[in-house]
């Protein structure tokens, strides 16, 4: 009997094989009303938004991790299988929108038939038609319906064809909510109809295919343990397989299927010419055409960061050094004022003139990822990953730490052996992250000049490319020597399914830029801003003696007047010096001079552990106390080009300037990834590891650089 729409909110888990297009629907299905957290216990992402099915019937969509089949393996697949059986505290999933590949039916048809059997409302959603088409392969999406008996409808997510279809059905079924699917795919009570039967005594709603699980997996739910010894009585008593029974299921379920496939699908030749995505793979993962081609993107990538960027960079630059300069005529002189243009507007210049880059390097990743080519760098690396205890899967958490650490490292839970996956973790923070991004342009911009290389090729560019090739290097020579400390054992396997080529979706890749561009400027602005406002406070005041200097230095332009430009530009370094900003870098100055630092980027390394990019703030704080209104006008690179020692040489050298991009590349200086990496392995054992190791072979390797190169 049908009955309305619930009034609670409707739950509908989004589940699939990996690979399906489930994040693509899931966007079609939800726009901008996603919210991303974990799911209560585990450290897995949990992705849920809202969909309105028609006016007035707003569902709750829960984006479940990709897995093949009902027989979990990894620590996400756990999480779609818990909810599918009804185990998780936290989710009731009301229906299930099943993707279902149509290019890969036989292999996604497995998966189908185990949410069928468990008796869960269901709709099919049929995914890549478009490619089943170009393999020649026609699907009777009708046929395939009155086998499987649950509606299928066939949608193309990138295009937004077939959602308005899908949005209807899954309404229509929402109205028979207490209607399971009207028939078994297979007869799952013949495999232990004696042992499904008592586990149905002590759960009477439950399905023949659910009671098989409940004996095969009772210890991972939450039962009472009375319950749990009783299914392990009945395991014994019925002399229950767990193997046997797999086994036998599997092989059932693959014999249904090919007799549904045989009614409703035709297929061509499996002789005929291949696809272009296999005529692409070739070339792309050939051993050494794939290498030169991904040395060639990664090339292509960071050159344009700074050709693409470089005019809107200089526009904001000069705008906030214009408005500064412009204030700082305008505004009397006053603590209030001063506070306005070197603390806040210092620090704002330093949060959004490294905004493009931000934008456009996450924009070039986004485009990578939906192409299909990021899956293609770790299998071809998967062999050299190898070499230095790794495989494949690690190259995805390592590449995403060029965006931030903190996913990138969240990402290697995909990764099921044990040591594999704890390398990574230690390895992961040694590739430069979007926050070492304004770091580097600033330093590059200091001390490289802006010239071609043969003509084509941006010196500057090469060096931002190196810079990350260093952290790379260094990556797996750490990994090559810690596989030898940690001693876990376990067979290692690498299985990755490789998507097809599409082109990009470019609403996509604005969105995601726009949202990145945001949470740099919201969540990194923050830090960047409070700290800039902290350090100008640190940077205008100071002990009692402090006053004694500002005296002295006024009796001198009083005496000298003909001097007076002089001696002003000379008591602002001094009352900087003074301050307890100044104090501070002159604490860790002797431990920093062997690398070619002043006590300014002392301060500015100190604040830098807050959050890598709090450096350029820093800076810009520092150099705005220090220069008083007659530098408003001028840009930080002018300022920090303009920096002298006591003995009148520059700062900012070929030396200290490569040395200093050096320790940004390898040490450790983000709270927030360390604090992930706890949560990751729940112990503080290796975020102290990783302290200790990157601090020392940053301080070591930018030693060497520098005297080196002084």
């Amino acid at each position: 009997m049908a009955v309305g729409l619930k009034k609670d909110t409707l739950h509908i888990a989004l589940v699939g094989n990996p690979n399906s297009g489930k994040s693509s629907l899931f966007n079609a299905l939800t726009g901008l009303n996603q919210k991303v957290g974990n799911f209560p216990g585990v450290t897995v992402d949990k992705k849920t938004g809202m969909s309105e099915l028609a006016p007035g019937h707003a569902v709750n969509i829960i984006d479940l991790p990709g897995t093949y089949s009902l027989y979990p393996k990894r620590g996400d697949e756990w999480v779609t299988y818990k909810v599918l059986l009804n185990q998780d505290p936290s989710i009731k999933a009301d229906m299930v929108i099943l993707l279902v590949d149509a290019s890969n039916l036989k292999r996604n048809l497995l998966f189908c038939s185990q949410i069928i059997d468990l008796k869960i409302p269901v709709v099919v959603a049929l995914t890549m038609m478009d490619l089943a088409a170009k393999k020649g392969i026609e699907i009777d999406v009708d046929g395939l319906e009155r086998e499987l008996g649950i509606p299928v409808v066939a949608v193309n997510p990138r295009k937004n064809k077939g959602i308005p279809q899908l949005k209807k059905m899954v309404e229509m079924r929402a109205r028979q909510i207490n209607l399971a699917p009207p028939r078994a795919f297979i007869a799952n009570q013949m495999q232990a109809n004696g042992a499904i039967q008592d586990v149905k005594r002590l759960f009477p709603e439950i399905s023949d295919y659910t009671a098989i699980h409940y004996l095969i997996n009772h210890e991972h739910f939450d039962l009472p343990q009375n319950v749990q010894n009783r299914i392990e009585a009945i395991e014994a008593d019925h002399t229950f397989n767990h193997t046997r029974i797999q086994a036998d299921e599997i092989l059932q379920r693959y014999g249904r299927i090919k007799q549904i496939m045989q009614h409703t699908v035709s297929e061509p030749d499996p002789l005929e010419k291949t696809l272009f995505t296999e005529r692409l793979d070739k070339l792309f993962l050939d051993r050494t055409w794939g290498y030169i081609i991904l040395l060639g993107v990664l090339f292509l990538l960071f050159q344009s960061v700074f050709w693409i960027a470089q005019f809107p960079m200089d526009a904001i630059d000069w705008t906030f050094s214009q408005l500064g300069g412009w204030l700082g005529h305008q505004l009397p002189e006053a603590w209030w004022s001063d506070l306005l243009i070197n603390g806040l507007l210092a620090g704002l210049s330093g949060i959004l003139v490294f905004v493009p880059q931000i934008m456009i390097l996450f924009g070039l990743i986004t485009i990578l990822e939906d192409t299909g080519y990021m899956a293609r760098i770790s299998f071809l690396t998967d062999k050299l990953m190898r070499k230095v205890g790794l495989n494949g899967k690690s190259v995805m958490p390592m590449i995403s730490g060029f965006a931030c650490a903190v996913p990138a490292i969240m990402s290697t839970r995909n990764i099921e052996n044990r040591k594999e996956r704890l390398l990574t973790i230690l390895i992961t923070p040694l590739m430069s992250c979007s926050a070492r991004l304004p770091v580097y342009t600033i330093l590059i911009a200091l001390v490289i000049p802006r010239k071609d290389v043969l003509g084509i090729f941006g010196l500057q560019g090469l060096v931002m490319m190196g810079l990350y090739m260093l952290g790379l290097v260094m990556a797996m020579i750490v990994s090559y020597v810690a596989k030898w400390f940690i001693n876990l054992k376990e067979k290692s396997f690498f299985i990755l399914e490789l998507p097809i080529y599409r082109a990009p979706r470019w609403n996509n890749v604005v969105v995601t830029m726009i949202n990145k561009a945001r949470i740099f400027v919201m969540d990194a602005g923050k830090v960047i801003m409070v700290i800039s406002l902290i350090l100008w406070a640190l940077s205008s005041f100071g002990p009692g003696h402090r006053s004694d200097v500002s005296a002295r230095y006024e009796q001198q332009m009083q005496q000298h007047p003909d001097q007076a430009a002089a001696l002003k530009k000379e008591k602002q370094a001094a009352m900087l010096e003074n301050s307890y900003a100044g104090i501070l870098g002159k604490v860790v100055e002797p431990v920093i001079r062997p690398l070619g630092y002043d006590w300014k980027i002392g301060i500015a390394l100190i604040t830098s552990f807050a959050a890598r990019e709090v450096f350029v703030g820093t800076m810009a704080t520092l150099y705005s106390v220090e220069g008083g209104k007659d530098a408003d006008r001028q840009t930080l690179r002018q300022r920090m080009l303009s920096a002298r020692r006591e003995d009148g040489t520059p700062v900012y050298t070929l030396a200290a300037g490569v040395s200093l991009m050096i320790f940004y590349v390898l040490a450790m200086q983000c709270m927030s990834t360390l604090a992930v990496v706890r949560r990751e392995t729940r112990s503080w054992k290796w975020p102290a590891i990783q302290v200790v190791y990157m601090t020392g072979l940053a301080y070591v390797v930018s030693l060497i650089a520098y005297q080196l190169l002084r």
